[in-house]
């Protein structure tokens, strides 16, 4: 393919110290997100991952556990390869720095930054431990914080107030191995001369596309304060790579970690036959472009020291370091206390993986804003938007195709379609332009309009009262609706390939590409080819399916949270009667409100109104209904689009801020933020609720 541009494109690599969590996914997600959307568009990529194995900490867990570090390694190895294989991570190798390959390629890189010049040489004084008889990481000393004095704090930083030191400053120090309060040696150690290269990779950071801003303005600081050279070696017992020609000296686990992108590499080109060697891909005047992933905590290491490594010892450097936020759950920063750090197998184990990368996809966007886990949010934006709106415009389209019309599609696109495809697929370019700027939530944004779009167009066009009177007619509508549906697989194959594998195969045609959408053909569907066999593509997502995912004491715990933050209620109006009840009705009134099933095809904000939201609903009656809400403090927008409501069918007309409303959604709650909508399930637009 001409311009055919080629990637090495990486996650950060996992630490080895127990399992993969959620938070962990939203990289690994991300990232898997950008590589198929790039294969769709016809470049050539190689995505590779490795365990990060090394390190005092490895070591420390494997002996509580009775194991080698060697053994605990290869056991998390395993762990993290299947919930990245079962999460649909399309890796090309998972490898570990824990590998011959690693140690080749640090011992490499170490000679040449030595050759260079820029290994230097030092005595330091550290805190060590006479009982266990080793140098302690900052992370294994414990103390009273000199500052705020808060108990049991780390010996680089406070947890509590924040301030950073060092771990001979704190009071009443104590080995957090063995409880004993350390000594302080000296030992000598090498250093990465890093701020020999200050206006060289100030230059790095400052350059267009190399990091978002916000980040390289929050990186300025570092310089300001100038470059601290980089201590890359440890004293024995260390787990680690043994540094040539020293003596009970170890690497650094944050030297041999990066260069566990090289070694994944190394792997990778000996297992596919598809390069040489790493080289192929790192060598400076290699034609791949790379290209990292990595969450905002581990910023400093990889757009400070390691593009300067790689430079140093004659490697190409990343072009761009792509940087995403933490995520929280409920509003609250996980916890393993509270049980609410939730591991990547307890969600496969729950649900379809399909649900969470669609929820990520839906609030990931350029920078490193963290974004919420909020659990009902989560379950009713999966709903409404993947399987009330995007699954069932699939299923009634191509259940009325296979059923009554035979499977057969139109032979040529009708007229009242055409504006509808053509709509849709003047969306393409800013689709692929918010790919390509990672901007997810707005190819989201995108797949919900377009599907909108779609769905009203088959409520005006009521193709279903047409199958008998005026088949063809119906038939060229609900062919164009399949070609929207085709453009949507293709919108959603890189979020959700597992669902649009399906969608393709019910569609029976080959998957719809990014490079066949550079330069598309109207119709988008072969029409001489049979379709296959609708069946809904995937199952709505249940309360109880989510509330899996937390202890019930922690959803205790949020429910009550919640409602201490809810608006109280307004008081009734005076009566002259303590807590009147309501007035009693008969039967008979009560039997003459129609309730029935809606769905939403669209939802906006009443300009000036902050409780009001204006809401397109169907109601089975062939043409929407406009319902203005008044919810508008409880549900956003967006989270409403294809979701199944209840509505008051028969409430007479009213004008709401100039717009005519017909009809009212039922809802429990104070009101507020409080209000949740009453849920019919899975019943169709129209039925009647008894």
């Amino acid at each position: 393919m001409p311009g055919k541009k080629k990637f090495l494109i990486t996650p950060a690599l996992p630490y080895a110290n127990g399992p993969l969590h959620l938070g962990h996914m939203v990289e690994h997600v991300q990232t898997d997100i950008f590589v198929r959307y790039q294969r769709s568009a016809g470049n050539e990529v190689v995505f590779v991952c490795a365990d990060d194995t090394h390190g005092t900490p490895i070591e420390l867990y494997a002996a509580k556990q009775g194991l080698t570090p060697e053994a605990m390694v290869a056991e998390v190895w395993e762990s993290h390869r299947a919930d990245l294989r079962d999460f649909g991570v399309s890796l090309d190798t998972f490898h570990s720095t824990n590998s011959p390959e690693n140690k080749h390629y640090s011992e490499l890189i170490y000679e040449r930054l030595k050759e260079a010049g820029d290994i230097l040489r030092r005595s330091i004084r550290q805190t060590y431990c006479e009982v266990d008889r080793r140098f302690l990481p900052d992370r294994f000393v414990r103390g009273t914080c000199p500052n705020c004095k808060s108990p049991d704090q780390y010996g680089d930083a406070c947890e509590v107030c924040g301030k950073t030191y060092q771990p001979d400053e704190l009071i009443s120090p104590r080995c957090a191995i063995c409880g004993t309060p350390p000594v302080t040696r000296e030992s000598e150690h090498l250093f990465f001369a890093l701020s020999r290269h200050q206006a060289w990779l100030q230059d790095v950071v400052r350059s267009p596309g190399f990091l978002h801003p916000a980040v390289a303005n929050q990186l300025q600081a570092f310089f300001d304060q100038g470059l601290q050279d980089w201590d890359i070696s440890r004293d024995a017992p260390y787990f680690g790579f043994p540094i040539p020609g020293e003596k009970d000296k170890f690497f650094y686990v944050w030297l041999d970690a990066p260069i566990g992108y090289v070694s994944a590499t190394e792997k990778w080109a000996k297992d596919s036959g598809r390069a040489r060697s790493a080289m192929d891909l790192w060598a400076e005047d290699s034609d791949t472009e790379i290209r990292h992933f990595i969450g905002k905590d581990i910023v400093y290491f990889h757009a400070l020291f390691w593009p300067t490594v790689l430079k140093v010892a004659r490697f190409k450097r990343p072009a761009k370091l792509h940087v995403h936020g933490h995520l929280t759950l409920n509003g609250e920063k996980m916890s393993k206390s509270r049980g609410t750090l939730i591991g990547a197998r307890a969600a496969l184990e729950a649900f379809d993986p399909a649900y969470i990368r669609y929820f990520y996809a839906a609030n990931l966007g350029p920078g490193p804003e963290d974004f919420d886990l909020s659990l009902p949010e989560f379950r009713a934006r999966v709903n409404g938007e993947l399987v009330n709106n995007v699954g069932n415009l699939a299923n009634r389209t191509l259940s009325l195709l296979t059923g009554p019309l035979g499977g057969k599609l139109a032979s040529a696109p009708g007229e009242a379609g055409k504006s509808l495809l053509e709509g849709a697929l003047a969306r393409v370019p800013e689709v692929v332009a918010s790919y390509e700027s990672l901007d997810f939530r707005s190819v989201v944004r995108t797949i919900v309009e377009v599907s909108q779009s779609a769905n009203q167009f088959l409520q005006a066009r009521a193709p279903w009262a047409k199958v008998k009177t005026d088949p063809e007619v119906a038939r060229a509508d609900l062919s164009d609706a399949s070609d929207v549906v085709a453009l949507l697989a293709a919108f959603l194959t890189p979020i959700v390939p597992s669902v649009t594998e399906k969608l393709f195969a019910q569609l029976g045609t080959p998957p719809l590409t990014f490079a066949d959408l550079a330069k598309p053909r109207v119709p988008l569907l072969p029409r001489g080819r049979a379709l296959g066999t609708p069946s809904p593509l995937l199952p709505r997502l249940e309360e109880a399916q989510v509330n899996k995912l937390v202890p019930a004491e922690e959803l205790a715990r949020l429910a009550a949270k919640a409602t201490a933050k809810a608006p109280r209620a307004e008081p009734a109006p005076a009566t002259g009667e303590k807590d009147a009840p309501p007035e009693e009705i008969d039967i008979d009134a009560f039997a003459r409100v129609a309730l029935k099933v809606g769905q939403v095809l669209a939802a906006e904000r009443v300009p000036k109104a902050d409780k009001l939201l204006k809401l397109t609903v169907d109601v089975g009656e062939g043409s929407p209904r406009t319902v203005v809400a008044g919810i508008a403090e409880a549900y956003a927008p967006e989270v409403l689009v294809g979701r199944k409501v209840v509505v008051v069918a028969n409430l007479k007309p009213r004008a709401l801020r100039g717009i005519e409303s017909r009809g009212m959604l039922l809802a429990a709650g104070t009101g507020g933020a409080s209000l949740r909508l009453v849920d019919p399930g899975d019943l169709p637009p129209g039925s009647p609720v008894k």
